[in-house]
């Protein structure tokens, strides 16, 4: 057999084409690209070790960030201080075990405290545009200024303090809707402790602005603290100052990164099963940047957003695993059939929790701006122009009014988070093969279970009220490798046909709608000598291109408000119909291998968001290594691009039932916030967040 027959086997029944020292990068979470890891051991293994053995590191990792959206500078983000044990062990009678533990301490939450810990976020004022921040004494708002709101400006109120307050059973009827509405509550609601949603991103909050979007206020001190918006969104949300320090410790026992025992079989004419059951990640895709068909495991996007090692942010499940390898056929020179049941309790992609460095697409955020004014009631600034609120005119006729409402009228009401039960686990088969000749290796792959993202469903229709629920959804796809030898490049190529998402749809009364979605990519490998670079040395090239396809995709724009001013406001599904992403990995090599270079680049096409990352990593002894780097994002687009149709039309959120049966869904009132996270994806949503970093990391 070939020596490049051979590497093709291995590509596709182990590792895929795995690459030491690659971080992931970047783009839309929410509609549907993530982050795989790199370095998981997914071949068929054959572990008979004749004693245990056991590796422990330890990892210090330092960021340091500029100035976010508002030109605050943000300083310290993170101080992580990792302890991991792997430990490998012979159990006899051709059993064998591995277990990694992990235990993490982020000191960033008591260094910065003023960012992301007990004294985060204070006091604001919520954006006023109308003119209704002035103390009036006529009839009618509008009238002759007598003063201003105590706290407030021409163009803004103090949370809690806004002119217009509905108050169930007095100028908002009915008291109930769908739960007791109670009046707002200073008391219980402080203006303490909060931001404006978006200011991490949103460049109209420079200088503490925010004009022409709606303005949304959110709790970001951690849950022992300030509980408003806390709730378990999938594994956080809800989150102590203890439990945010130390993540892995937690009621699913995160500290286990692996626990399995595994147990390989000889069958006649050359055959093997092997199973593996335990706690541990399976990895399906090839590719090496952004899941297609490697949808097993959920993803840990709080640790460090995309930039760890995947293998480091792929949350273990507890899962059986079983490999049939059925060997030759006479037109495959290799066979493999695995089934895959994942029983563990289900668990959603870790997003990130509000008030945390690393709130990806600033959705949690989203979601606990949206609980706390359910629970809490709020005050949302530029609600809407004082015309659709039935007020007289205001001293500006297309200004928000920044209004104060009682609990249980908008936001988020429940979370169902699936509990344990049969129905709810997911299984999943793939069969692997390589051709006869050894140039192709190929998978067909199939998954059944339910989407690792939300899904908000309106409670009413087309009203700002949700249930988050997590649908069922099942995957189709398949992989294949091959070489092409006059090019000496690797091609890579993957998709998978996903059913069952869902997507917010200011279209639908509902508020979301179902649909297919296609994802895939191209990869180009190459090893190429570079003279400039390293004469001596051949450089790794890695192009990747990805596209995604949402089938069923609707938009339309209508004219309205966009961000407080007259303009088209697009509505319908939120994100773009066809994404493409493009990213790009240069890597050398010097001193005998021991310093490494590399520099990855990553561009959204569709949201023109662009990310680049250079650092460099330095093995100083076989034990100790140290690296160090930076990223740096931008767009090309103003964040117009990403307006979109806010809710902020949806009257039916001040009726009890909803919009009745034909009525316009949304009245054409749009901005940035708050959908508008969903179409700048991971890097628009991150601009702001350029950061520095040293890492070092030492086996002991």
């Amino acid at each position: 057999m070939t020596q490049k027959r051979l590497r093709l086997e291995k590509s596709a029944l182990a590792t895929r084409w795995l690459r030491v020292g690659r971080v992931g990068l970047v783009p839309l979470l929410l509609t549907g690209f993530a982050s795989p890891a790199l370095h998981a051991e997914d071949e068929l293994p054959s572990i008979a070790e004749s004693n245990s053995e056991t590796r422990v590191y330890y990892e210090n990792d330092t960021r340091v960030r500029g100035k976010d959206a508002t030109g605050n500078r943000v300083g310290l983000s993170k101080f992580r201080n990792t302890i991991k044990a792997e430990h490998k062990r012979d159990l006899g009678n051709g059993w064998a075990f591995k277990g990694i533990f992990r235990g993490t301490y982020d000191g960033v939450y008591d260094i910065n405290d003023k960012e992301y810990g007990k004294n985060a976020g204070g006091p604001i004022n919520m954006t006023e545009t109308s003119g209704f921040s002035y103390l009036v004494t006529g009839p009618t708002f509008g009238g002759p200024a007598d003063g201003l709101i105590p706290g407030s400006t021409p163009t803004s109120a103090p949370y809690g303090g806004a002119a217009v307050e509905l108050i169930p059973g007095v100028n908002l009827f009915p008291a109930t809707m769908n739960g007791p509405l109670t009046a707002f509550d200073s008391a219980s609601n402080p203006n303490q402790g909060l931001q404006h949603l978006g200011q991490r991103w949103n460049t109209a909050y420079q200088g503490g602005a925010g004009f022409g979007g709606v303005d949304i206020a959110v709790p970001v001190r951690p849950c022992d603290v300030d509980n408003r918006g806390c709730a378990d969104f999938g594994g956080y949300g809800d989150l102590s100052s203890n439990g945010l320090k130390a993540p892995e410790f937690n009621g699913r026992m995160d500290f286990i990164r692996e626990f399995y025992a595994q147990k390989t079989w000889d069958l006649d004419n050359g055959k093997q099963f092997n199973v593996k059951v335990g706690k541990q990640q399976v990895v399906w895709g090839r590719s090496d940047l952004f899941r297609v068909l490697d949808v097993i495991n959920p993803m840990d996007y709080s640790r460090n957003s995309i930039y760890d090692e995947f293998e480091d942010i792929r949350i273990p499940m507890w899962i059986l695993q079983g490999n049939y390898r059925m060997g030759a056929s006479e037109s495959l020179s290799e066979r493999n059939l695995q089934v895959v049941w994942n029983f563990d309790q289900f668990r959603a992609n870790n997003l990130g929790q509000c008030g945390t460095p690393n709130a990806v697409l600033d959705a949690s955020c989203f979601f606990r701006a949206s609980k706390n004014l359910w629970d809490n009631g709020g005050t949302v600034g530029n609600l809407a122009p004082a015309g659709e609120l039935g007020l007289a005119p205001p001293l500006s006729p297309i200004g928000g009014v920044a209004v104060t409402i009682p609990s249980h009228l908008a936001g988020i009401r429940n979370v169902d988070m699936p509990d344990w039960k049969l129905k709810n686990t997911q299984l999943g088969a793939r069969f692997e093969g390589v051709t006869s000749d050894g140039t192709i290796a190929f998978s067909l792959n199939a998954l059944a279970g339910r989407s690792q993202m939300p899904s908000l469903h309106a409670i009413r229709p087309a009203a700002l009220a949700f249930d988050m629920v997590f649908p069922r959804t099942s995957v189709l796809g398949g992989s294949m490798d091959f070489n092409i030898e006059a090019l000496n490049t690797t091609v890579r190529l993957e998709g998978a046909l996903s059913h069952g998402e869902e997507f917010v749809d200011t279209l639908e009364s509902s508020l979301y709608s179902k649909h297919k979605v296609w994802r895939s990519v191209i990869g180009l490998d190459r090893a190429s000598q570079i003279d400039w670079i390293n004469p001596d040395r051949t450089t790794l090239i890695s192009a990747q291109f990805f596209w995604q396809h949402i089938n069923g995709f609707q938009e339309t724009s209508v004219p309205g408000l966009n961000n407080g001013l007259p303009g088209m406001v697009k509505q319908g599904t939120v994100g773009w119909k066809d994404n493409h992403l493009f990213t790009l990995l240069i890597s050398a090599q010097y001193m005998q291998d021991r310093l490494n270079p590399q520099l990855i680049f990553a561009r959204d096409i569709q949201a023109r968001a662009n990310v680049i990352q250079p650092h460099v990593t330095f093995l100083y002894t076989d034990k100790l290594k140290f690296k160090v780097g930076a990223n740096y994002k931008w767009t090309t687009s103003t964040q117009d691009r990403y307006s979109f149709a806010d809710g902020r039309g949806l009257t039916g959120t001040l009726s009890p039932t909803g919009q009745p049966p034909g009525a316009p869904v949304d009245g054409g009132v749009g901005g940035l916030e708050a959908l508008g996270r969903f179409k700048a994806g991971l890097i628009g949503t991150a601009v702001k967040e350029d950061e520095i970093f040293f890492n070092m990391q030492y086996q002991f």
